[in-house]
């Protein structure tokens, strides 16, 4: 576990690199890989800037990706798993680089799909920068195989030591170059890329990406989160950014505001349903909570329950997994 964590942060650490620990790094991984030290190490303050540097790069010779990371990662995991055997392998994986490896592989893909956006101004051109970015190692977005690997031999010291110090990087066999890691970075509770206010994840050249609890929005219309009412969430055309209109704006505040009707009460809270132009319905149940809070007075929830929904009774059973004619709680609470 004490792996997990310290890759943990190392997958979400922010700010400048400590820039002669991460050129240390790759040096110890050309020699580790049996190749010469590169002639020159490039910096640049984003991968987007990191792509753009590469593909102006003349002399730089061939990517050594392959031997730098490919194959001792390869080579390693065949040791390992020689070692411990398939069960072994299998619940090392599980304590460490699967805890991390959703979250971490879900960030590099946004990305790889933000750096396409900007670079790529033409459908043709977006092969090439794909192209490009397969020559990179991850960096810090690496940690999760990182940390399966850590404590058990020096032969990727090199590849973690620049994980450690720096964003991801192109090594070829005279040039090497590296990117900064973010400058900020915003995740939810499960992981995904959030913020209401400014860019999700952020680096020092400009380079962003906005989401909204892992769902990629433009910088203009988070922008307009702040002035919603119902009617401009109701006039939103594209599905998934009103659903985001929604989640912000509030449910519950909607259907006040709306002069939303309840369509089901029962003894378990009240059902409420809105109808959406184009998507499914949202569906709501209200309940009060029957332990009262310090002051005395009961708090009210507001569940998400499926469209198909028609009882109150029926969306609170939902909730806990059962079907409705099963739920017959004998307190609530």
């Amino acid at each position: 576990m004490q792996y997990v964590n310290a890759w943990r942060a190392v997958a979400a650490a922010t700010g400048g690199a400590d820039r002669g620990a991460a050129e240390d790094g790759v040096r110890l991984a050309y020699r580790r890989a049996g190749l010469v030290e590169p002639e020159r190490i490039i910096w640049a303050d984003s991968p987007k800037a990191a792509v753009e540097v590469v593909e102006k790069l003349f002399g730089a010779g061939r990517s050594v990706r392959e031997e730098v990371r490919t194959r001792p990662w390869a080579e390693e995991r065949r040791r390992i798993y020689d070692e411990l055997g398939p069960a072994g392998w299998s619940a090392l994986w599980s304590a460490t680089g699967a805890q991390l490896w959703e979250t971490t592989a879900a960030l590099a893909e946004r990305i790889r799909i933000g750096i396409v956006a900007e670079l790529a101004s033409r459908p043709e051109d977006e092969s090439d920068v794909r192209l490009l970015m397969l020559d990179a190692v991850l960096g810090q977005h690496d940690a999760a195989w990182l940390a399966a690997f850590d404590g058990r031999g020096d032969r990727l010291t090199g590849l973690a030591e620049v994980a450690r110090n720096a964003g991801w990087w192109w090594p070829y066999e005279h040039v090497a170059v590296i990117s900064e890691r973010p400058e900020a970075l915003h995740r939810d509770e499960a992981g995904r890329l959030d913020r209401g206010d400014g860019p999700a994840l952020a680096y020092r050249d400009g380079f962003a990406l906005y989401a909204w609890r892992g769902m990629p929005v433009p910088v203009e219309f988070l922008d307009s989160l702040a002035s919603l009412t119902p009617e401009r969430i109701r006039a939103e055309e594209n599905a998934e950014l009103r659903r985001v209109m929604l989640e912000y704006y509030g449910y519950d505040r909607y259907l006040a505001e709306s002069g939303a009707k309840p369509v089901h009460r029962d003894e378990t809270g009240i059902l409420w349903r809105i109808a959406m132009e184009g998507d499914e319905d949202v569906v709501m149940v209200e309940v009060v909570n029957s332990t009262p809070e310090p002051d005395g007075t009961h708090r009210t929830y507001w569940l998400r329950v499926p469209p198909r929904t028609r009882t109150a009774k029926e969306g609170v059973a939902w909730t806990f997994g059962l079907e409705g004619e099963v739920y017959a709680p004998v307190r609530q609470t």
